[in-house]
């Protein structure tokens, strides 16, 4: 059985050190958190990061970064940021909506006509706006199989959407909430179709770079790798299987639903400035956070346009996306008033230990 060691990260402020009477007088719960998800939950790593709303940032790790070598997990080190990602391509819709060159409410036919065609799928009847909400009926695409048997094989969007659409509507649009990731490959390729331009260009000229996420991208195609200091990420089919080293893979299969690389502080980030305005105008801000009931996803869960809001403990809610793919496994978000945290996982947990993270990180934001 491995060791576990516990490195606790330095803190970074805009102006002063955490004071550390603080950290003495009581043990740390987000160290404490992160510590039991190695040691209990059998996380090979967790990291965290912390934003306490007036600039304050402190980051933590736990668990070794490589399972080989027993190497020291990277402070804020890069992970796959998976279904994190829906929430820059919503963005870019929403930009393209205050450009006048989307309609939120327009049918997807009217920038892709003729596309969405099946059984029971129709392009006619399916409105931008259902696509970021995950109310279109559009099946899911993703082949979990598929992608553990050959994850460095690359696929084209359109091929990815054929498997969708060999598949039934799963409802009328506009009928209920279900989680599917077409919604955003459909979403991708209409920014494409508008802008003339890839869907990483966009997302990294119109989200990244313009609010200085230095150590977020969306992968160009080909881009199996993670480019700076990361942790190892792993999978395994069982309980009991050995875990596999599955750091690197073609991201192509997530496209506009899963691509992004990112770290736990470059989330905080965007979340923050995202409520913040930095992102958008306010009649799509609104927009993006007008939510329909998405229960199956946790008690009070509620979901808007590539955003979720979830309830906290102590009152309010607090505003994210969170993400899963072989290897990672993110959570998180930000409130309105600036508190941010974002936990990161080096294998997709077991339901259990994503509880135990999804409650480190309300227990955080209520503190």
């Amino acid at each position: 059985m491995l060791a576990v060691t516990v490195l606790t990260g330095a803190v970074m402020t805009a102006g002063a050190l955490f004071p550390s009477v603080a950290s003495a007088a009581r043990p740390d719960t987000v160290q404490s958190s992160l510590n039991a998800l190695v040691a209990d939950d059998r996380m090979p790593a967790a990291l965290a990061s912390v934003a306490d709303g007036e600039g304050r940032i402190r980051n933590y790790t736990a668990g070794v970064g490589d399972l080989g070598t027993g190497a020291k997990v990277p402070k804020d080190g890069q992970v796959r940021a998976g279904s994190n990602t829906k929430a820059f391509t919503a963005v870019v819709v929403l930009q393209l909506v205050a450009e006048k060159k989307i309609a939120l409410d327009a049918p997807v036919d009217t920038y892709l006509p003729g596309l969405l065609r099946g059984e029971g799928i129709d392009g006619r009847h399916i409105t931008i706006r259902q696509l970021l909400q995950h109310t279109s009926g559009l099946p899911e695409y993703v082949d979990t199989r598929a992608i553990l048997k050959d994850r460095q094989r690359y696929y084209e969007p359109r091929e990815l959407l054929d498997s969708a659409l060999a598949q039934n509507a799963h409802f009328s649009p506009g009928a209920k909430w279900e989680y599917s990731n077409t919604n955003y490959l459909v979403a991708g390729l209409i920014i494409q179709k508008v802008t003339g331009r890839p869907i990483g260009e966009e997302i990294n000229q119109r989200v990244i770079d313009r609010i200085g996420l230095r150590h977020t991208y969306f992968p160009t195609p080909g881009d199996m790798t993670i480019h700076e200091p990361h942790p190892k990420g792993y999978h395994r089919d069982t309980a009991d299987s050995p875990w596999r080293e599955f750091t690197e893979l073609d991201p192509s299969w997530g496209w506009a639903a899963g691509a992004v690389i990112s770290t736990n502080s470059d989330l905080n980030r965007f979340y923050t400035a995202l409520l913040d305005g930095r992102l958008l105008p306010p009649a799509q801000l609104a927009q993006m956070r007008t939510t329909v009931p998405a229960y199956v996803a946790g008690p009070g869960v509620r979901y808007g346009l590539g955003l979720t809001s979830r309830p906290l403990p102590c009152g309010g809610v607090y505003w994210g996306h969170g993400g899963t793919i072989p290897g990672y496994d993110t959570l998180g978000g930000a409130t309105e008033d600036g508190r941010a945290v974002n936990i990161a996982l080096t294998a997709i947990p077991t339901d259990a230990a994503a509880q135990h993270a999804q409650t480190a990180v309300e227990t955080t934001l209520c503190r």
